[in-house]
């Protein structure tokens, strides 16, 4: 495992693997690097692969101190630099693709194209989960919650091919205070005000069935970030990326790939 230690002392555990120009890849609330065990691979024919374990998670220190959006974009500059890259191109995906909103609106030097997957702007112009999505993810019984979870995450016809595991349902070695500190940091994005300044060249892509972030915020993404493209994938939930491997990854991949070569 390797760490680097961010200005504030924390140690943040990342992982490179591959050749090639650097894609850093960005999970979701409560998750670790695992979250993209399933596609990382997609992308290594052409790009070389960059994760980290967020504070809170994984093998990354855990401090009960405030978190927030803005930091864990942060933590992704210290690992950058604890490398030696300058610009890498960045996919985030649920509240990675709020990190990476943070990221290319703050450090526009350090991003190269950008892809924003099932996520949203936060604050008061996002469109919220609905109070039957609520109640579910709320249910006292942990295993009805997580079968909840779950069936956000992935339609029933891929569920009944695919048993799992399943790494996108949070990191399950989370201590309860990185939980709440991460949902906190989720709930007061609000990147609104910094989209308009996003000059990188921008992909949003969204499952058009994601109720767990519904579908109506991918629109809101690429019209605000100027000449974003938007792309939606049919018949998916949240976690489209992995259900539909096939045609996410490389519809990523021919964006970066086209975008390298603009002047």
């Amino acid at each position: 495992m390797t760490y680097t230690t961010t200005p504030d002392g924390t140690r943040i555990a990342y992982q490179l693997q591959g050749n090639g120009a650097p894609l850093v890849l960005l999970a979701g609330q409560a998750n670790n690097h695992h979250w993209w065990d399933a596609v990382r691979a997609d992308f290594h024919p052409a790009r070389s692969t960059l994760t980290l374990d967020y504070r809170g998670t994984g093998d990354s220190d855990k401090p009960d101190t405030p978190h927030s959006t803005e930091l864990f974009a942060q933590d992704v500059i210290a690992v950058l630099d604890d490398l030696g890259i300058d610009r890498a191109d960045i996919y985030g995906t649920s509240m990675g693709g709020r990190v990476a909103q943070q990221l290319a609106a703050r450090h526009p030097h350090r991003v190269s194209a950008l892809v924003l997957g099932c996520t949203s702007p936060g604050g008061p112009h996002s469109i919220e989960r609905g109070n039957d999505v609520r109640q579910a993810l709320a249910q006292s019984q942990p295993g009805a919650a997580r079968q909840a979870l779950l069936e956000l995450m992935y339609t029933p016809r891929w569920l009944a091919d695919h048993p799992g595991p399943h790494h996108t349902l949070g990191d399950p070695l989370m201590p309860a205070h990185s939980r709440r500190r991460h949902l906190a940091a989720s709930n007061r994005h609000n990147a609104w005000n910094l989209l308009s300044s996003i000059s990188a060249p921008t992909l949003v892509l969204h499952g058009t069935d994601d109720l767990l972030n519904p579908t109506a915020n991918a629109p809101l993404l690429a019209d605000r970030i100027p000449g974003a493209r938007l792309h939606l994938i049919p018949d998916t939930r949240h976690a489209y990326f992995e259900e539909a491997r096939t045609h996410a990854g490389p519809l990523v991949l021919d964006f970066l790939t086209a975008t390298s070569h603009q002047p």
